[in-house]
């Protein structure tokens, strides 16, 4: 499906009456005209493959024309994704036990899949730890991930709904754990494997911190900052989905802006080995914990996710990444 193919499949599936909200919510914020933003928005999603929901969370109304073509939109990312990432492999992404087992080497942990049938497994699996992770096997955002003290694990409880991915409980790396100890706080990694050269680029980076939650995920509660690579330092404060703005942790009080990153190049070179791992899928989003054994893969995303990377707080000077991905994958 191409640029125009996913723009009329689009407008076929849109939830218009969100869409409607979406304006409303821009108007009463903005004062702007309903019928003018209505129409850009329209616009925006031909000219730049932006839907409503990327012309709201991206604030595209304040952009002009040069900061707009400079963002990374669902649609654009969809192409991406569709040219470099084969869709006969992308379920060993999809899947968590499945990326577990071909990326075991980068895990730092071990696991199981707790599958109704296997108790004797389980209580053997949990023997001397305090903690374990428990993972639906499929699923986003974090959704259904829960942290099991092992003292009161119930087999029965967990497998109640399904096959429950059994993990090892991380332990985070001090520096990390100080900015926030509610959750693994993760590096996002979008990365790019350019078979041609037999080399990975690293393409954006960012920090996700948990607030409260067990998961640090942006669309489960957390918030975000962008990495800057050059210094490996937090480069913005951090924003919310909400986008609320916390230069500080308001739980630990410590900075966030300028935070470097923990053991910054091992995480580089490990992601540069996984990459290689399955080469049909070249354009990758890295969840990274940066444990107290090093850097481990928390899971693979074969859809980068694009909403963090055109948050108008995170973007410097209003322009997205767009332009610094297409100098190594072009379009």
């Amino acid at each position: 499906m191409g640029k125009l193919g996913f723009v009329f499949k689009r407008i076929g599936d849109l939830d218009y009456q969100r869409m409607f909200k979406t304006v409303k919510k821009i108007h009463d914020e903005t004062h702007r005209s309903r019928i003018v933003l209505f129409l850009d928005m329209i616009y925006c999603g031909f000219k730049y493959q932006a839907g409503y929901v990327d012309y709201d969370l991206f604030k595209m109304y304040n952009l002009d024309a040069k900061r707009r073509a400079s963002l990374l939109t669902r649609g654009i990312d969809n192409e991406y994704i569709r040219k470099y990432n084969d869709k006969n492999y992308r379920h060993i992404f999809t899947n968590k036990d499945e990326f577990d087992s071909y990326f075991h080497k980068f895990l730092k942990r071990d696991f199981m899949v707790a599958d109704g049938n296997n108790e004797t497994e389980f209580k053997e699996f949990i023997k001397g730890k305090e903690y374990i992770i428990a993972k639906p096997l499929a699923g986003t955002h974090g959704d259904g991930v829960s942290k099991i003290a092992v003292k009161t694990a119930d087999y029965q409880k967990i497998v109640q709904n399904g096959k429950v991915l059994i993990e090892d409980y991380v332990i985070q790396d001090k520096k990390m754990n100080e900015l926030n100890p509610s959750s693994i706080n993760t590096v996002r990694v979008m990365s790019y494997y350019d078979k041609d050269k037999d080399d990975t680029y690293m393409l954006a980076m960012y920090l996700r911190i948990g607030n409260g939650k067990i998961v640090d995920n942006f669309n489960g509660g957390g918030m975000v900052t962008k990495i800057d690579m050059a210094t490996k330092r937090c480069e913005f404060p951090a924003v919310d989905r909400n986008g609320t703005i916390y230069e500080y942790h308001p739980a630990t009080n410590t900075k966030i802006l300028g935070f470097e990153i923990p053991r910054y190049d091992e995480m580089v070179e490990m992601i540069k080995e996984a990459s290689k791992v399955v080469k049909e899928v070249r354009f990758v989003g890295w969840d990274v914990g940066i444990s107290e054994k090093g850097p481990c893969l928390i899971e693979g995303n074969d859809y980068p996710g694009h909403d963090i990377c055109g948050m108008p707080e995170l973007c410097k000077d209003g322009y997205g990444i767009l332009p610094e991905i297409e100098k190594y994958m072009p379009r």
